[in-house]
């Protein structure tokens, strides 16, 4: 069996279509924000990964959504690039559409909610005024590309009658693809199986579309539930990488992409996705949204593929096979730990930089290499985690505030002292503060040299590697009106690692005072 898709050509049934909204719903996550700059650089990311559609935002909900967007319409090469509208609102299928036109490949994705409970309360309308908007939301979209995808909002409690109705008007008005999000995580995989196979069965011309899966994960169920839907006869996975999200979080891309290939006998289906990528598109979005990923997670976390006990150890001394279904190699790990030392050259630098997913232009290299030789110094033992580390902290965009350097005099018997150096819009401004502890004194030089507001919600210092020479990974998180962002830095000293956290921090803080906030919606 096979489907006919405007962008995509005949679809065996085998084919998985992956469908990453890491750039809308994901960016929708409290504290997930991300500037133009950098969704840029992850929606290259996510094209160089594999995935077949980014859904870029939302454009009716900011000029700044509207141009990030149009931006990565403009960028993309080949992936489908995606705008979300409400299936009533003609602004935003408008918008959604004028976002996406430079794409050489474009969807509009329209949406209106379908359960009582949504209709009742949030949209304040009967049924029939639902399946009216429905039909005219993708009328409206068809205007502006062949492409359309039509989701029920809150589908999964939708009563099985309407929820059929719904389809098969979406389908009438030139939908080809259609997509039933369990959008509060409630459902169970089988209940998620059996509306997919319900829909398939019951609603005329669903043999033509292509049926899509988008599971938050609120019970824990998101990746199960995804796995669930694809049994039921759903055809595109939507995920997000890391699964950022609303409230816990959507499916996590790493983690159904790796439960297909390794579990094929289960799940028997093809996809895009270059998995050797998928460690360093983690680490990239965890470097730009600030949130480290727990070590524990499947497939990226830095203890998915550690062994301390001492029974898994001779295990995997004899055969890997006995402990690891998968391996680091097929993900983007990389079994050497120790990778480079004092009297490494540059070449050997970029190679192991390559190696670990980093595709950096000159300048940024010699920066990075220049950081690398005074950590080298500091320290015995240099892991890929501390490259990692100092790379993604020295490729981070600083905008206006730039560390320059750090002097403390602290001790027992007197106050600390900070003489700290900022670059502020291309100047330099030296600061020297006393405080209570070196931290203390350093965050008063800051303030002292960029007056602000904000204040300081969270401060979390962990180590990068084992060891007292150990990296420090620093994690600050300011607030200011009602607004929270975590910045990150990462050094050899703790206290220098604070300062470019905080200055990573304020940095964000400055891009959320000139931008507006995008409207939070969830399909």
């Amino acid at each position: 069996m096979s489907i006919e898709h405007p962008s995509f050509g005949r679809i065996d049934d085998d084919r998985v279509i992956i469908f990453d909204t890491t750039l809308r719903d994901g960016e929708q996550s409290p504290g997930f924000s991300m500037n133009l700059d950098e969704k840029l650089r992850m929606a290259k990311a996510l094209e160089e990964l594999g995935v077949d559609v980014i859904e870029a935002g939302f454009p009716v909900a900011s000029p700044g959504d509207f141009e990030s967007v149009q931006r990565i319409a403009e960028t993309v090469k080949e992936t489908i690039v995606c705008g979300l509208a409400r299936s009533g609102g003609k602004r935003d299928i408008e918008a959604a559409g004028e976002a996406i036109a430079p794409a050489k490949r474009r969807r509009i994705h329209n949406f209106i909610s379908t359960s009582p409970l949504h209709m009742k309360y949030k949209l304040r309308m009967e049924p029939e005024t639902v399946l009216d908007l429905i039909a005219s939301g993708n009328q409206a979209a068809r205007q502006f590309t062949d492409d359309v995808q039509w989701s029920a909002e809150d589908g999964s409690r939708t009563e099985p009658d309407f929820l059929c109705r719904c389809v098969e008007v979406a389908i009438k008005n030139g939908a080809n693809t259609i997509n039933i999000p369990d959008t509060v995580g409630f459902a169970t995989p089988d209940e998620l199986q059996a509306i997919f196979a319900m829909l398939r069965e019951r609603v005329p011309g669903a043999e033509n579309v292509v049926f899509s899966t988008h599971n938050h994960n609120d019970l824990g169920l998101a990746v199960a539930n995804t796995a669930a839907a694809l049994a039921g006869g759903a055809r595109q996975i939507e995920c997000t990488i890391n699964g950022i999200g609303e409230r816990a979080g959507n499916a996590a891309l790493e983690e159904i992409v790796m439960a297909i290939r390794t579990r094929h006998d289960k799940l028997a289906f093809k996809n895009n996705i270059e998995t050797p990528r998928l460690l360093s598109v983690s680490r990239m979005l965890a470097n730009i949204t600030s949130f480290d990923v727990q070590p524990n997670k499947a497939i990226v976390g830095r203890n998915a593929f550690a062994h301390e006990s001492g029974i898994h150890q001779d295990g995997i001394l004899k055969n890997a096979a006995t402990y690891e279904i998968m391996t680091p190699e097929s993900v983007g790990w990389t079994k050497t730990s120790l990778v480079l030392g004092k009297h490494s050259g540059r070449a050997a630098f970029r190679d192991k930089l390559k190696a670990l997913g980093y595709d950096l232009d000159d300048v940024t290299v010699q920066q990075a290499f220049e950081r690398f030789k005074i950590l080298a110094d500091q320290k015995k033992t240099v892991f890929d985690d501390d490259i990692r580390a100092l790379v993604d902290d020295e490729t981070r965009d600083h905008e206006r505030i730039k560390f320059v350097s750090l002097e403390l005099v602290s001790g027992s018997k007197h106050p600390a002292q900070a003489t700290l150096e900022l670059n502020v819009d291309g100047e330099v401004r030296q600061a020297q503060v006393t405080g209570n502890g070196p931290v203390d004194a350093a965050f008063r030089a800051i303030q002292e040299i960029f007056p602000h507001d904000a204040t300081l919600a969270l401060f979390s210092v962990a180590a990068v590697t084992e060891g007292t020479d150990a990296q420090a990974r620093t994690t600050v998180r300011l607030e200011e009106n009602g607004k929270l962002v975590d910045g990150q830095g990462a050094d050899a000293d703790t206290v220098v690692s604070a300062v470019r956290a905080y200055v990573h921090a304020l940095n964000k803080l400055l891009v959320k005072r000139t931008r507006a906030e995008p409207e939070a919606l969830s399909a």
